[in-house]
């Protein structure tokens, strides 16, 4: 489980200049990263520190990149609610 402190900081860097964007990252990070493996939590922080048109591209666009665990992510956040 995540402390307040981590969950701050993550819920902060997940504020994007995109309101889809804070959407969908809020949304994994209360959905999926609290039991995320490590590769998937290490990848989605990896993800966060990506610039806003490159996550968008990942995200909404349907880029499938060559990381195993950042395309985990990816099926998460595209995956409806």
């Amino acid at each position: 489980m995540m402390g307040s402190a981590e969950t701050g900081r993550l819920r902060w860097r997940c504020r994007r200049g995109m309101r889809e964007l804070d959407v969908v990252l809020v949304r994994y990070l209360e959905r999926d990263w609290p039991t995320a493996p490590a590769a998937e939590r290490a990848a989605f922080g990896e993800l966060l520190e990506r610039q806003d048109p490159e996550v968008n591209a990942l995200v909404f666009g349907g880029l499938d990149p060559q990381d195993e665990a950042l395309a985990r992510v990816l099926e998460c956040l595209r995956r409806p609610t």
